[in-house]
This record gives structure tokens, C-alpha cells and sequence, in this order.
């Protein structure tokens, strides 16, 4: 019997057990989410929606395709040659992958391939994953960054409970080590992904899926890690474009607190209070649009830094209405282009 027939029964469980974790922890983040906006009070929250009105509303949409303008550009830079891609073609695709993303338990391991899928009549479709890998390396590079940047300034700046200091010291830590370890992968060029599948097709598991599958994988490791020393100089430049994708969600957050109070928002405070927002996505994919623990940090780091009682929950809240509004956007352009997720999650096991 085919081994790759073999593992459909364990693949199912896995999915399974997958869509049940993913399901509890939606029902708790929802039940987080009531607990929070019966904490603040249902009126506030209200009050503060209206304050911030449309006009207000408006304006966080654009600052949010600005965002997606960058991380567009960023991916326009990681396309080897001889293959091109122009931003009309990358900032649908970056929409559409960021709906799925957010709706779908573990979204972002389809997000890179349904961007690949976008613009499969541009670019093969090994090409166009592995373009998307290199973008995904350099925002990682730079979330990691600011993720650190925002423990240091959390200790240096707040006074927090030791338990708390000694976790944020232990993460600030590792993801150091994960960041450094990283970047030496990077430039030794450690095939690991390729020599695990000729191990595996050696050992003779998943012999018809690995038959043409690993030379894939290795050609897809290869234009990963040969990026930087074929274009050095599109290295600061993509650096830049993700690093302003995280400073204009500061900017956000900035604008937001500055129409919900009266009082003049500290840079400190939105920088804080975006870094906490990138943990939890991190942390929370499983949970769609990480409902319930995205006002849970916004509430812990808006008591922290002393903002208005009430005023994180409803920045978490004003900031899902955004994402509401381009998650709707980005399934109406996958119903437009007719992609499927079937064809979407086949890409993704290339």
C-alpha cells in the first residue's frame, strides 16, 4: 500500500484534534471577550466607538492598506529573477492572504500559499512560495526586533511584578537566540528541510509524495537562502518596508488613543501596546481574529501605563472593526479570482 495512503487516517486525526483545540480556544477567547466588555461596561465601550466616529474609522483603513502597501513592496523585492511582480499583482494577494489568516485556526500556514496561488499566472508556484518565505524571514527579522525592543523599554520604563520581570527577561532571551540562530542558518545555508525529505524517501515514507516533492524543496531552500548574496542590495530596503509596516501600527495605535482621550497619547504607550498586539497574534493564531486575548493585552497594557479605565478594550475593539472590514475585502477578491481553499492547502504541501 502507498505509505502516503497509509498516513490520510493519522493526517485526519491530526485535523481533527486540530479543529477541536482550535474550537475550545475560540469558545474561551469569545467568552473572554463578553468577560471584558462587561468589565469596562457596554455603554463605554459604545461612547468610545461613537467618539471615534467614521471619520476616524476612515482613516484607520487607509493607514492599514499603507501596512499593506509596504509588506506588498517587501514581497515585490523578495521575487527572484527571472521572475517579476508588480504591486498590483502582490496587494491583492497580501489582502487575500491576510483574511484567511485571520479566520482560519492556524491561518497563516495557508496565508503564504494562497499568496502564491494569487499570483500563480505571474510566477510558478515554487517561486512564488519561496519569494513569500523570504518576505516572511525579513518581517520576522524585524517583529523579533521590535518584540525585544518592547521587553526592554516594558522594564526600563514600568514597574512590574518580578514573576512578570523574569518571563519578559526569559522571552527577550530567546527570542535572541531564535533571531541569531536564524540569520546563521541563513548564511551557512543548512539544507534541513530538503535533507529530512530525502531522509524520509530513503526510509521509504511518503515515497510517491517525495518523488518529484523533494527536489522541490530543495529548490525552494535554494532561492531562500541565496537571496541576500544575489541581491545584497535589496537587503536595508526590505528591512525598512517591514520595519515601517510596524511602526505605522504604532502609528495607528497612536491615532486611536489620540481621539479616544482628551490627553496627548505617549509614543511609550502605543509602541507598547502594538508590541503586545504582534505577541498575541503570534501567540493566539489558533483563535480567529484572536477575539477575546487581543483586549485582554490591550486592557492589561492600557492598566499599566495608567490609560483611562476601559480605553484598551475598546482599542482592541476599534482595531477588529478594521480587520473586519479587509478580511471582507479579501474574501470578496477570492470569490472574484475563484480560488478555493482545497487548491489553496494542496499548495501549501509542495
Amino acid at each position: 500500500m502507498d505509505p502516503a495512503i497509509e498516513t490520510q487516517p493519522k493526517r485526519s486525526k491530526h485535523v481533527n484534534r486540530l479543529k477541536i483545540v482550535g474550537a475550545i480556544l475560540t469558545l474561551g477567547g469569545i467568552a473572554l471577550f463578553i468577560y471584558f466588555v462587561y468589565m469596562v461596561g457596554l455603554n463605554d465601550i459604545y461612547l468610545g466607538v461613537v467618539r471615534f466616529g467614521f471619520a476616524g474609522f476612515a482613516v484607520i483603513l487607509f493607514i492599514y492598506f499603507i501596512r499593506v502597501l509596504t509588506r506588498s513592496w517587501a514581497w515585490k523585492l523578495s521575487v527572484h529573477e527571472p521572475y517579476s511582480l508588480r504591486l498590483r499583482d502582490t496587494i491583492p494577494a497580501v489582502v487575500i492572504g491576510e483574511a484567511l489568516s485571520n479566520t482560519i485556526p492556524l491561518g497563516i500556514l495557508i496565508s503564504g500559499s494562497s499568496k502564491a496561488i494569487a499570483v500563480r499566472k505571474h510566477i510558478p508556484l515554487v517561486g512564488g512560495l519561496s519569494s513569500v518565505a523570504t518576505e516572511n524571514l525579513f518581517y520576522s527579522l524585524i517583529t523579533s526586533i521590535f518584540l525585544m525592543l518592547g521587553g526592554v523599554v516594558l522594564l526600563r520604563n514600568f514597574a512590574i511584578d518580578e514573576s512578570l520581570v523574569l518571563t519578559v527577561n526569559f522571552l527577550i532571551i530567546l527570542v535572541g537566540v531564535l533571531v541569531i540562530l536564524g540569520i546563521f542558518m541563513v548564511i551557512r545555508q543548512w539544507h534541513m528541510a530538503s535533507a529530512s525529505c530525502e531522509w524520509l524517501y530513503k526510509m521509504g515514507l511518503f515515497h510517491s509524495l517525495l518523488e518529484r516533492g523533494r527536489s522541490d524543496v530543495r529548490r525552494f531552500e535554494d532561492l531562500i537562502y541565496g537571496f541576500y548574496r544575489l541581491y545584497p542590495k535589496r537587503f536595508l530596503p526590505i528591512c525598512l518596508l517591514e520595519a515601517a509596516y510596524f511602526l505605522l501600527g504604532v502609528g495607528e495605535v497612536w491615532y486611536i488613543l489620540s481621539r479616544l482621550s482628551d490627553a496627548f497619547p505617549s509614543i511609550i504607550n502605543s509602541f507598547l501596546l502594538e508590541t503586545v498586539s504582534r505577541f498575541i497574534i503570534l501567540l493566539f493564531k489558533l483563535i480567529p481574529f484572536v477575539i477575546g486575548v487581543d483586549e485582554a493585552g490591550a486592557q492589561f497594557i492600557g492598566n499599566m501605563v495608567a490609560l483611562a479605565a476601559g480605553v484598551g478594550v475598546t482599542l482592541a475593539i476599534i482595531r477588529k472593526g478594521r480587520i473586519f472590514f479587509w478580511t471582507a475585502v479579501g474574501f470578496i477578491l477570492i470569490v472574484k479570482r475563484g480560488l478555493s481553499l482545497r487548491e489553496i492547502a494542496d499548495a501549501g504541501k509542495i
